[in-house]
C-alpha cells in the first residue's frame, strides 16, 4: 500500500496565509508582541529550510497551530532558564575556587579540541551557554536528534580525553 505524498503549500503562500494567525497564537502564549514575533520568525525560518513533520493526518492550519504552540512553549521554557541563570545570586568566590574553576574550564576547552567540530559546537552551546536542544538545532540548522547524539558522543569523547590526561571530568 503506497502512502500518499503530502506536502505543504509553497512557503510564500504558507507565510502569507498563516502569519497573522501564528503571531496571535505566539502572542497569547509568550505574552509579549516582540517575543511572539521572534517565535514566529523562528518557526517560519525553520519551515523555509526544511518543512518536515507535516504528515497530512490533519489540515495544514491544525498542524501549524500545533507547531506554533510547541515552539512558543519551548521558547518560554528557554526564557525561564535564561532568567533563572541571570538572577541566581552568586556566592562570594574564594581565590582557590576561582583558580580551580579557571583550571577546570581550561581542561574542558582542551578536551573540546579532541571532538568533532559539530560536537564542539553542540557541547559549547549546551554546557556553556545553556541553550535547549530545539534552540541548538535551530542555531546550527540540524535536526534535534542530531543535537542529542552529538552532545552524547561529544561528552563521552571529552571525558575520555580528560581522563587520558589524568584530569577529573
Amino acid at each position: 500500500m503506497d502512502a500518499a505524498v503530502v506536502s505543504l503549500p509553497p512557503f510564500a503562500e504558507l507565510y502569507r496565509q498563516y502569519r497573522t494567525r501564528a503571531l496571535a497564537i505566539a502572542r497569547r502564549i509568550v505574552g509579549d508582541a516582540d517575543d511572539a514575533e521572534d517565535v514566529v520568525q523562528d518557526v517560519f525560518a525553520r519551515l523555509a529550510q526544511r518543512p518536515t513533520g507535516f504528515d497530512g493526518r490533519s489540515s495544514c492550519s491544525t498542524w501549524l497551530h500545533r507547531v506554533m504552540v510547541n515552539s512558543s512553549i519551548n521558547w518560554l521554557r528557554a526564557r525561564k532558564r535564561r532568567e533563572r541563570l541571570r538572577h541566581e545570586p552568586e556566592a562570594p568566590v574564594s581565590p582557590e575556587s576561582r583558580a580551580e574553576g579557571t583550571e577546570m574550564q581550561r581542561h574542558f576547552e582542551e578536551a573540546l579540541q579532541k571532538v568533532s567540530e559539530q560536537q564542539r559546537q553542540v557541547l559549547w552551546l549546551r554546557e556553556m551557554r545553556g541553550y535547549s536542544y530545539p534552540e541548538i538545532a535551530t542555531l546550527l540548522r540540524i535536526p534535534e536528534g542530531t543535537v542529542k547524539s552529538a552532545l552524547h558522543r561529544g561528552r563521552q569523547r571529552a571525558m575520555a580525553a580528560m581522563e587520558e590526561r589524568g584530569q577529573q571530568p
